[in-house]
């Protein structure tokens, strides 16, 4: 105790000299490396500035250097800072484009192709990153006939700083939503766009900062986290790289265990080629897990294989193969040649077939796949299939399968730090870059990997949102985030969930003004925790801009609770944004409605709609004093909507 005690000493006396060289490093490249005119990445070509606004434009050049802005017929002067930082202001200009940008110091910089219309910041994690291009099947059609020139995208690309905020982005560019372009798209942002394009016919930007599997403590500055003091503690812990560093070395083996070789690649022949004559191999059913078939207990490489039968219509053509999810990686052969490969779970496994590869009759199919923890193996309910053209082989049902390795257990470590996932990271980097830049609003699709402590959530969104308002200087942008959707096992008695208790969290956050959210609870998927339809959600998001950004009279959201009272053996709920009344949208009674007494032990209960309220009984409680709905991971069938077809929100009075 007394080593660590006095190591720890050691450390707190290094901190302030290693800030103070890190602030130098930081700060001389902006004092003296400029010795031309330079601007950031998300000023470039091709870029939508915020129309009805006052704009801000900025650089780094020499100290004392005069710069000069020329932007639609009017120039604007500037002169560099002692700290190599120069800034213009433009006035408030109406939509419209092209124009041309020219900056003007020791060199020359023109910028060509600028809109000016409507900017929306877009972020989260994975369900915002998700692309067009993941879901081509889809939106196939999207894709193709994309012809939306106006519609543009600036996709920051990944990065974290624990030091503090950054300067400037590492890299990026606009596109637009024309054809093949269109693909790296979020596809949420991108029906969003298209629906608000679609009404006013303006320029729609979007900024596109997201990252599959953060928590929302990543994209809050340090600024945000002022009423979090346990949070302030870690990130003045991780601007030390030396104690970071310490830390992770901890989380690392000192000697990585060295795995068993996979059999499947060095036996003889490997056991994807075509002329392998497999010997005592087992049959397994696709889609579904080894450690439900059979193989307990195995984190490992398990080889699948199947002779399967192609027509002669198919031969020799161009195809594609649908292998669903696999957990965690694969690699799949046809006819001893590798076709595909994923290196993770969550991708869907769509995999082109190069033409000449397929034959009439027989052709081996091999599939390797990899899994380090959990179970492994193909995700049910999930489409497995060859298809060319109009035809289709299904791909369900027995195969053969070997295990080629088993992997040996790794020692139980501590945890290290995970950069991009730690306070402040992404902002600092991702976020901080960008917040003189003028936007309309912002689009937020996060929550997922919050799960773990949801009720946390209902004081970190608030915090974001306040925050993020600060930071680009715009006190009352609107804000719209999409609830999580359902997912995970149905659960056919009421019971307890933390995705429950994070979509009331997010609910909870309504009560910062000029904020909205879109209810989902119908748009996902039991075993994806990506699901395919974003169309939905972006078209909600957009019904929610209508109203609170553009000042639209619509109806933007689904019933939300708001208060109820008891009345003998009945509970009578109220609700708002009921828009044209109360309906059950399958015509059927009510369902996912659940009801408890003063024990809180929950059952199913009977629901009807008396005009805008909802009465709650059962004859299993005679003295009712709380409701739930749709008060799970994945609710069955919650099936209570407006007549404008937007589902209520999953709630409970229990709190």
């Amino acid at each position: 105790m007394k080593k660590e005690t006095g190591m720890l000493k050691k450390h707190n006396s290094l901190v302030t000299v290693r800030r103070l060289l890190l602030l130098a490093l930081l700060i001389a490249p902006l004092t003296h490396g400029f010795s031309q005119v330079k601007l950031p990445q998300i000023i470039t070509n091709g870029m939508v500035l915020q129309r009805d606004a006052k704009l801000n434009m900025w650089g780094w050049a020499s100290p004392g250097e005069k710069v000069t802005l020329a932007f639609n017929n009017k120039r604007y002067k500037a002169t560099t800072s002692a700290e190599g930082k120069w800034q213009v202001e433009l006035p408030a200009m109406k939509a419209g484009g092209p124009y041309r940008m020219t900056i003007s110091g020791k060199n020359t910089i023109t910028l060509e192709n600028i809109l000016l219309g409507d900017v929306w910041f877009c972020s989260g994690q994975s369900n915002m990153v998700h692309q067009l291009n993941i879901h081509d099947v889809t939106y196939a059609d999207e894709i193709a006939n994309a012809n939306y020139p106006e519609i543009r995208q600036f996709l920051i690309p990944t990065r974290n700083s624990l030091a503090g905020p950054l300067e400037d982005l590492a890299d990026g560019s606009w596109s637009q939503a024309v054809s093949e372009e269109v693909r790296p798209f979020s596809a949420v942002a991108y029906f969003f766009a298209k629906k608000i394009y679609e009404k006013y016919h303006v320029p729609i930007g979007l900024i596109n900062a997201s990252v599959g599997g953060t928590p929302i403590e990543a994209w809050t500055s340090e600024e945000g986290f002022k009423e979090f003091p346990s949070i302030l503690q870690t990130i003045e812990n991780n601007k030390d790289t030396a104690y970071v560093n310490a830390i992770n070395r901890k989380a690392r083996p000192s000697q990585p265990l060295k795995q068993p070789e996979d059999k499947g690649l060095t036996e003889p022949k490997p056991w994807y080629a075509v002329d392998f004559v497999p010997k005592n191999w087992r049959t397994i059913n696709i889609p579904g897990y080894w450690e439900d078939q059979g193989a307990k207990d195995l984190n490992g490489i398990v080889w699948y294989r199947k002779e399967i039968d192609v027509p002669a219509s198919m031969a020799d053509k161009e195809a594609k193969v649908f292998l669903g999810r696999i957990v965690d990686a694969d690699v799949l052969y046809i006819n001893g040649k590798e076709v595909g490969n994923k290196t993770y779970q969550y991708p869907q496994r769509r995999y082109p077939v190069p033409a000449g590869l397929l034959k009439a009759g027989k052709n081996v199919f091999v599939v390797k796949v990899t899994n380090y923890n959990g179970k492994g193996g193909f995700v049910p309910d999930k489409p497995y299939c060859l298809f060319a053209g109009t035809d289709t082989v299904d791909l369900k049902g027995y195969w053969q399968y070997k295990v080629g390795v088993v992997f040996e257990p790794q020692p139980t470590l501590p945890p290290g730090i995970s950069a991009q996932n730690q306070p402040t990271s992404l902002f600092n980097a991702m976020v901080a870059p960008i917040n003189n830049y003028r936007i309309k609003g912002i689009l937020w699709y996060q929550g997922e990997s919050n799960a773990g402590k949801p009720a946390e959530y209902a004081d970190l969104l608030p915090a974001l949102i306040k925050d993020w308002r600060n930071q680009f200087s715009y006190p009352d942008a609107p804000f719209i985030y999409a609830q999580l959707p359902n997912f995970m096992d149905v659960n056919y008695l009421p019971s307890e969930s933390n995705w429950a208790i994070l979509r009331e969290s997010q609910l909870k956050g309504l009560k910062v003004p000029n904020t909205a959210m879109t209810v989902n609870i119908d748009l996902g998927e039991w075993n994806d925790i990506h699901p395919d339809n974003k169309k939905d959600v972006g078209e909600r998001m957009a019904l929610a801009a209508l109203r609170i950004a553009y000042g639209e009279e619509v109806v933007y959201s689904g019933p939300l609770y708001q208060n109820y009272s008891i009345e003998g053996n009945k509970i009578t709920i109220s609700f708002s944004h009921t828009g044209g009344g109360l309906i059950a949208d399958d015509g059927e009674a009510l369902s996912e409605f659940a009801i408890a007494g003063e024990d809180k032990k929950f059952v199913w209960a009977q629901a009807k709609i008396e005009g805008d309220k909802v009465i709650v009984w059962s004859d299993e409680v005679t003295e009712p004093k709380y409701v739930r709905y749709a008060w799970a991971d994945n609710p069955d069938n919650p099936n209570l909507y407006n007549r404008e077809g937007l589902p209520a929100s999953p709630f409970r009075t229990d709190q």
